[in-house]
């Protein structure tokens, strides 16, 4: 797994700032108004070959309710520092302490920096962990530099002064950062099919994971959110060997409260990248929503195969027609995974439960599927002479052959006379053309062009 690194600070401290600059896109909102960031965001970021991921946990907020201002020493204001804090200590392999070098040292840093040094472990090596890094951001000028040298008194060692913005020393900070990582492990070998249960809080993973197990394996409560932690469950199905991940809850983003459920949805992020097939769970009484789509978004992202399970499909009101416009409308919000299995499920009175995991084995066994050289060459000249390509400047697109590179996922490279002719629509049109040859039920595939002179 890669390591964590997560940014705490107080708002407005250039964090999201940062974190653009570490992940190398804008993937955080930037504004000068404190506190702009209010969901979780996760990147991955790069340097001298480690790669990590990095946790934007959002400014402390100050507020109660976002109206009544707290005072430093308020309990409520105490306590969201040391929730994130605290978790940011938990989850993390290391830890960026970003303040601002404008403003310096102030009660809330003071406030934060007791609660991180409260909150490391201390190593047999006298070490502790996990490391601590004190960044002081918008040190732009010589002078501003110089006057870092105050944060010594947070008692978290040199401050590394820096600029977010310009990157100026972000290079030294990083060099640092990576130096405390722990060394790379190989991971076990591990030969299961990993199927991994996610969706939003409280749309039934943990119960259907129950029902699979034949056991009460997760606590199950109606109070979204239960599952903080990614938890694997190993089985046996027809022989074969089946880890179960139940993920926690992924909420709707700016729904993420601060602290503990924001690093569960890292997990639950993570655990659709060690897993085979994702089974994406809907809430059918409240319908498909705009955060499903979006992970399943991920899930796509991540080329993880994925069956939609529409659960508590027994606490909805049904006519002849309502399976179809269900259907109809997650087709059309999931328009970029229309090969996507749909099965109608309770995991509360076990309807359909049973066809849960043959469908998963079924579509892990097309993501492994290869097709032949002979076969794929046959599909894609017969797509070319029925529908050719557009030509581009005068110049018309020419596929030689094509052949499959790998499985899990399906992968095909097709060598062609320029590569930068090729459109995305006419990528799609061979996918479907591929489709219809071979289904690859629940599995994305990748077609990748490469050229060839004639």
């Amino acid at each position: 797994m890669k390591p964590v690194v997560a940014l705490v600070g107080r708002p407005n401290v250039g964090k999201s700032t940062l974190f653009n600059r570490f992940a190398g896109e804008r993937l955080a909102i930037v504004d000068e108004t404190p506190g702009t960031t209010r969901d979780r965001l996760f990147g991955e970021a790069e340097w001298n070959g480690r790669v990590f991921s990095i946790v934007d946990t959002g400014g402390i907020d100050p507020t109660h309710g976002g109206k009544t201002p707290l005072s430093v020493g308020s309990v409520d204001f105490i306590e969201d520092i040391r929730r994130q804090a605290q978790v940011a200590i938990q989850e993390a392999d290391a830890v960026l302490f970003v303040n601002d070098g404008e403003t310096g040292v102030t009660e809330p840093d003071r406030e934060v920096a007791t609660i991180l040094r409260r909150s490391q472990k201390k190593l047999p090596d006298g070490t502790f962990w996990p490391p601590i890094f004190l960044v002081v951001n918008k040190c732009e000028s010589r002078e501003r530099r110089d006057q870092a040298s105050e944060f010594y008194e947070l008692g978290l060692g040199e401050p590394y002064a820096i600029s977010a913005i310009h990157g100026t020393s972000t290079g030294d900070l990083l060099d640092a950062l990576v130096a405390a990582f722990p060394e790379q492990k190989e991971e076990e070998e591990d030969d299961s099919i990993k199927i991994a249960l996610v969706g939003k809080p409280n749309a039934g993973k943990s119960s259907l994971l129950n029902k699979l197990v034949g056991e009460e394996r997760v606590i199950v409560s109606p109070i979204a959110g239960t599952t903080r932690d990614s938890i694997d469950t190993k089985m046996e199905f027809d022989g074969l060997e089946i880890t179960l991940i139940d993920t926690a809850g992924i909420r709707r983003r700016g729904k993420i409260e601060q602290g503990v459920e924001q690093y569960s949805v890292l997990r639950s992020f993570k655990s659709i990248e060690r897993a085979d097939v994702a089974l994406l769970m809907i809430d059918a009484t409240t319908g498909i929503t705009a955060q499903d789509a979006h992970i399943a978004g991920f899930i796509l992202e991540e080329w993880k195969s994925c069956v939609v399970l529409v659960n508590k499909w027994d606490a909805i009101e049904k006519d002849g027609e309502t399976m179809d416009a269900f259907t109809a409308k997650i087709r059309n919000d999931l328009n970029f995974m229309d090969y996507v299995p749909i099965l109608y499920i309770s995991a509360k009175t076990g309807q359909r439960i049973e066809q849960v995991m043959p469908m998963a084995l079924r579509v892990q066994e097309e993501r492994l599927a290869r097709l032949t050289t002979s076969t794929i060459n046959e599909i894609i000249h017969r797509a070319q002479d029925a529908h050719p390509h557009p030509t581009h400047a005068g110049r018309a697109l020419k596929m030689f052959y094509g052949t499959q590179v790998r499985s899990d996922p399906p992968t095909f490279m097709i060598y062609v006379n320029d590569p930068k002719l090729m459109h995305f629509t006419y990528l799609r049109y061979l996918e479907n053309q591929i489709r219809a040859e071979y289904g690859f039920l629940g599995t994305p595939i990748r077609i990748v062009t490469k050229g060839r002179r004639e």
